[in-house]
């Protein structure tokens, strides 16, 4: 009797790995095991990874090893476009710049995997000059910034840059709770 149980065990996690492989390929998923998540099992953000030199930190969605070496999945919710959205690919460009910087193995390519379609882009160096460049343009941007044009503290604590502000007028709830 134990037999049939283990039988029928064994069909159906055979089936279900089946079925599971079936979906990632449909997806454009590559075959591979997870490296990593965005988050940890217990759901606090995963560290992420660092460029120093670029001054750059981030973690994609999911990072698959495979024979190829180390993938990045950033996973969008919405519809695919007819093709991925510039600031899409640079997203993920910076994901695979980051691989090669912290795990020494330059990835092929990446993956946007959007609600309805797959793409898998290659990381080319023509695609990491260009991230090289806004990355640049960015900079520059932010060291040309005006100062703060308001004085009320209020709206300096709610404000979503508090943490990389260097002219706050308040400490805001999330720095008392210990969390920036």
């Amino acid at each position: 009797m134990w037999w049939l149980i283990f039988a029928f065990l064994l069909s159906l996690g055979s089936a279900l790995v089946a079925v599971s492989l079936r979906w990632n390929a449909k997806a454009g998923i590559p075959a591979g095991r997870a490296v990593s998540l965005d988050l940890e099992r217990d759901g606090r953000p995963a560290s992420p990874m660092l460029d120093d030199v670029l001054g750059l930190s981030g973690r994609p969605d999911l990072l698959l090893k495979t024979r190829q070496g180390l993938v990045p999945v950033e996973v969008k919710s919405g519809l695919a476009p007819a093709t991925p959205h510039l600031s899409h690919m640079l997203q993920l460009a910076a994901y695979c710049r980051l691989i090669e910087v912290t795990h020494g193995r330059r990835p092929r390519h990446g993956i946007l995997h959007y609600a309805d379609r797959t793409f898998a882009l290659p990381y080319s160096r023509a695609l990491e000059r260009m991230l090289l460049l806004r990355m640049g343009r960015m900079r520059a941007l932010a060291e040309a910034l005006p100062d703060r044009s308001h004085d009320q503290p209020g709206r300096c604590a709610a404000c979503g840059y508090a943490s990389a502000c260097d002219q706050r007028l308040a400490v805001g709830p999330r720095d008392r709770d210990g969390w920036l």
